[in-house]
């Protein structure tokens, strides 16, 4: 180390100790001679590349102290300019703890084709299921069973759950029966239902044939609801009290079934009968006289969803509430099981997913893009694309009529078509997504459509006249002005009169998208379909073809 750079140490003075040395080598060496509290403070002070060279050309010790110390931060951006192979390297020297915070999926990946079990058992057993999927299904296929059986079992069946439908098959017929069992053993029984959902035959047979009798007329049972229902997505597994037991009794009742239970933070209460009753919190429990009844600090007042009800209202019930969990109910109020926030969950994300496509004209499909086949997408796309485009041939219709009229009166009326058609698209667009949006979230219904209508119209009316205004300014000062067609000889030109009606086109387009724009969707929505799939595609060619016919019919009765 040479005396500037101590002198700068000394002085406490990082930035400048950092500055002054200029190779890898030399920090490198610089580290190695470094009192230990300087060596932290100099690494931050080094740029994150410059520090990446440093990191690999130090022992082990070094290595650790350093990546240790580091915020998971600065560790991510040191770690972004290191290779793979180095980076292996390090992880094969450094503790677990250390290992697992700079172990992305390609170190993962290496040290499996390099079969390092010895780092990679405990690598991954120290990590969370979500990201044990993520590698799994970047996996190779002959690997996958390799993989999966280094883990410990609880961890692999969480993972399992969390890993694709297509990686799951493909995993289930490489393993042995013995192995699906343990897998079956450890899956809550939603779970299992849904995956048995998405299988082929010949492995649901399998796992089926994994399963006691019990759990088999479980999955049967569930697998009876409709697929759009709350008993599609509940679990069976949840803790229940009778309204007699003490607290103390209750806390036995957990410590006995909740190692099989999905949840025990909100615990449920029924008669001998199986009647709903009442609930009680973990925290109520915990804060409760061990000699209480149950009966004495359950809440009483339980809100509960129908075996039978759409699923999507039972998502939105747990989100509203703020629910961890919410019970099941037969007709009867018999409890018969809870779904829970996670799943809940998923409900909004397939939802919100499929309402997205159905506004963009494309049928709902559960396969992620990159493992969609190109065929797969143009069957997804093509119906209404070829609907919207035999719609269309209305607006052709329309022109063809109005053509030789308006060519009469100014042929330069027909540019501003284009804008008159996009402006009155966007328009609705906008009213049709925003109550889209709020039917989708339970904030209107059907009985609100008049509600809706006179809010519409009134923001249409301010939003028009905006439009029109800024549309006349427009053709009068940048058309006329700046692209010269005043001097268009004869009737090509943009005088006032013509700018007016297209202004007044454009404000009655307007006008009418919106109106069409909100109505639509509710109209909708009383028939009973989903509004996002059916409003949305036709809002476009309705509105396209009323702004045409709005236009050509006031050119041709002002000016023709």
């Amino acid at each position: 180390m040479n005396e500037e750079l101590k002198k700068l140490l000394e002085e406490k003075n990082y930035e400048n100790a950092a500055a002054s040395v200029k190779k890898p080598d030399e920090a490198a060496s610089a580290l190695s001679e470094m009192a230990e509290d300087d060596i932290l403070p100099f690494c931050r002070a080094l740029d994150s590349d410059f520090l990446a060279e440093v990191i690999v050309l130090l022992d082990a010790p070094l290595q650790q102290k350093i990546l240790s110390g580091l915020h998971d931060d600065e560790l991510e951006e040191v770690m972004e300019d290191v290779s793979v192979d180095d980076t292996v390297d390090i992880i094969e020297e450094m503790p677990e703890e250390i290992a697992r915070r700079i172990a992305e999926e390609e170190e993962i990946l290496a040290l499996l084709k390099e079969r390092n079990f010895a780092v990679l058992k405990p690598l991954l057993a120290s990590m969370n299921e979500i990201d044990l999927a993520e590698v799994f299904e970047s996996v190779k296929e002959e690997d996958l069973p390799i993989l999966f059986r280094i883990l410990p079992k609880d961890l692999a069946a969480e993972m399992f759950v969390e890993i694709d439908s297509d990686t799951q098959e493909k995993l289930l017929k490489a393993l042995s029966d013995r192995e699906i069992k343990e897998v079956m053993d450890e899956l809550f029984l939603d779970d299992t239902v849904d995956l048995i959902e998405e299988m082929p035959s010949s492995v649901v047979k399998r796992l089926l044939a994994q399963s006691d009798s019990e759990t088999r007329a479980y999955i049967n049972e569930l697998l009876k609801y409709p697929k759009d229902s709350a008993g599609s997505i509940m679990t069976i597994e949840f803790v229940r009290f009778l309204p007699t037991m003490t607290v103390e009794e209750a806390f036995d009742r957990i410590r006995e079934t909740a190692i099989d239970k999905e949840t025990i933070y909100t615990c449920y209460v029924t008669d001998t009968a199986n009647h709903l009753i009442g609930l009680v919190t973990a925290k109520k429990l915990m804060l409760a006289e061990k000699g209480k009844t149950i009966a004495e600090i359950m809440e009483d007042n339980v809100i509960y969803v129908n075996t039978l009800d759409d699923k999507e209202e039972v998502a939105r019930k747990i989100s509203d509430y703020g629910f961890l969990a919410i019970p099941v109910v037969d007709i009867e109020r018999r409890l018969v099981g809870i779904v829970t926030v996670d799943d809940a969950m998923d409900v909004i994300e397939e939802e919100t997913t499929e309402d997205i496509e159905g506004m963009a004209g494309i049928v709902h499909d559960n396969t992620p893009y990159l493992k969609t086949s190109v065929f797969s997408i143009w069957k997804n796309r093509v119906p209404w694309l070829l609907i919207l485009m035999i719609s269309a041939t209305f607006t052709g219709l329309i022109i063809n009529t109005f053509e030789a009229r308006l060519n009469a009166i100014s042929p330069v009326l027909f540019a501003c078509i284009p804008m008159l058609m996009d402006t009155g698209g966007n328009s609705g667009s906008q009213a049709s997504v925003t109550v889209i949006r709020s039917l989708a979230l339970g904030e209107l219904s059907t009985k609100d459509t008049w509600k809706v209508l006179w809010k519409e119209v009134r923001a249409s009316f301010l939003l028009a006249a905006t439009l029109a205004v800024a549309c006349f300014a427009k053709l009068m000062l940048i058309d006329c002005l700046f692209f010269g067609n005043t001097f268009m000889p004869g009737n090509k030109a943009y005088t006032w009169d013509k700018c007016a009606v297209v202004s007044l086109a454009l404000f009655a387009t307007v006008v009418v998208a919106k109106i069409v724009g909100c109505m639509l969707p509710m109209l909708v929505k009383k028939c009973k379909l989903d509004p996002a799939a059916v409003a949305s595609p036709f809002i476009t060619t309705i509105v396209d073809a009323v702004s045409l016919i709005l236009f050509c019919g006031l050119a041709v009765a002002i000016l023709g």
